[in-house]
């Protein structure tokens, strides 16, 4: 039976329960399995991996009281996440009318005024963000300065609030004068939070456990991580994937992780850096304290968590071909079903190397993609109707189900995993 988000959210924070057998007393009793140090789920995109990180955080609300203290914010919080709801803190300021050159402005948060304003960490911002970019993108944070508004009163913009991009070295006529793409404001962004997570666990690395000094992190439990790679080239992405999984295994405090993609070059790397036992003369990371998993949207909504076996996510299309095979099998033919087999198509394509997915289907009289098979692919996997999500399906439809499945899995030749 499937699960909701909040659910899922407690799942991944509730040690499991497990049952042992002891030999020598020939009984089995029950014994508490501690979470993983890092948990790494893997997910489509639309399967609610930004909306579970919300409902994650949603789970440890900020400790209440606390010191007046410039860090007393940040103390509170028990949880760190990087996702699309990061990207709100930043909002570029778009004053056309007057030809103002673009700013992409901060909103006043805890987060980055500590590793900005505290720890002065702008120029490992800029150096993080130009290795995953381009080495001559330089943003630039601007220092505190004043103007007159409207009404001729003078108004005071804090430092480390807004950044300016320009493209050293270039040719451009606008090199000092840049907004960025989408893709390169992440990265921005994400440089910002990797910056701040560098910071705090080498602050609390530095702890000495004789003589503990306060830090702004003593009550922080967890980093929940959602899909970093969005926009980066593959080079990119893997040193990406190599810097943050050294990053988390030379933490040595109880913080745990949580990290989810829809990208499989990225989980594949993330498993074979987590998945090896490494020793250092600071810290032993042990394989043992990683899992990995997906996360699966049932028709009706609900979630699994389900144990992924292997460091590849690619083996996900046989597990959707053998949902197919079942419903088949079973009758239970439902209108989702076909956004599982367009899901297929389109990583098989892919992997084959085929510039469309329509290639993959089983052909007309003139030698080209059967018309009649892609226009119901493509409308039962991409209606825009709530009243067509529950809409039966036609017999006809469902037999074009059960010829696709076969002929795709007789075509290229799949091995199927075994069902018991």
């Amino acid at each position: 039976m499937g699960k909701t988000l909040t659910e899922i959210a407690q799942q991944l924070s509730t040690p499991k329960t497990v049952q042992k057998t002891v030999p020598e007393k020939t009984k089995v009793i029950e014994e508490v399995k501690p979470l993983p140090k890092v948990q790494l789920i893997y997910a489509f995109n639309g399967t609610g991996k930004t909306r579970l990180s919300r409902e994650f955080k949603e789970l440890f609300p900020p400790k209440i009281g606390g010191e007046n203290t410039p860090n007393s914010e940040l103390v509170n919080k028990k949880i760190l996440y990087y996702s699309a709801f990061t990207e709100d803190l930043f909002y570029w300021d778009n004053d056309l009318a007057f030809d103002a050159k673009p700013k992409l402005l901060i909103r006043a948060n805890s987060f980055t005024r500590w590793v900005l304003e505290e720890q002065g960490q702008d120029q490992n911002i800029v150096t993080n963000f130009q290795r995953y970019t381009n080495d001559k993108l330089t943003p630039r944070f601007n220092e505190e300065y004043k103007f007159k508004g409207n009404d001729d009163k003078e108004i005071a913009v804090k430092a480390f609030s807004e950044v300016t991009f320009s493209l050293e070295g270039g040719n451009d006529e606008h090199a000092g004068n840049l907004k960025i793409s989408k893709g390169e404001e992440s990265n921005f962004i994400w440089s910002i939070f990797y910056t701040l997570l560098e910071q705090a666990i080498s602050t609390l690395n530095d702890v000495q456990p004789d003589y503990p000094e306060p830090t702004p992190f003593d009550n922080l439990e967890y980093v929940f991580i959602d899909d970093p790679v969005s926009s980066l080239d593959d080079n990119h992405l893997i040193q990406l994937a190599v810097d943050l999984a050294q990053l988390v295994k030379s933490n040595e405090s109880s913080i745990k992780f949580i990290i989810t993609t829809h990208n499989p070059i990225f989980f594949n790397v993330l498993c074979n850096e987590f998945g090896s036992d490494e020793k250092t003369e600071r810290y032993s990371w042990k394989s043992k304290w990683f899992s990995k998993s997906r996360l699966e949207k049932n028709g009706d909504g609900s979630l699994n968590l389900v144990e992924q076996p292997n460091d590849s996510p690619f083996a996900y299309h046989l597990h959707l071909i053998s949902q197919l095979e079942e419903a088949i099998k079973s009758g239970q033919i439902e209108k989702y079903h076909f956004n599982l087999l367009r899901n297929i198509l389109e990583k098989t394509a892919t992997f084959l190397g085929y510039k469309r997915w329509e290639h993959l289907l089983p052909e007309a009289d003139d030698g080209l993609p059967n018309p009649h098979a892609k226009r119901i692919v493509n409308f039962s996997s991409h209606s825009k109707h709530a009243a067509d999500e529950v809409q039966p399906l036609k017999p006809e439809e469902k037999t074009l189900l059960e010829n696709l499945v076969k002929h795709i899995v007789e075509r290229h030749r799949f091995w199927q995993e075994k069902t018991t």
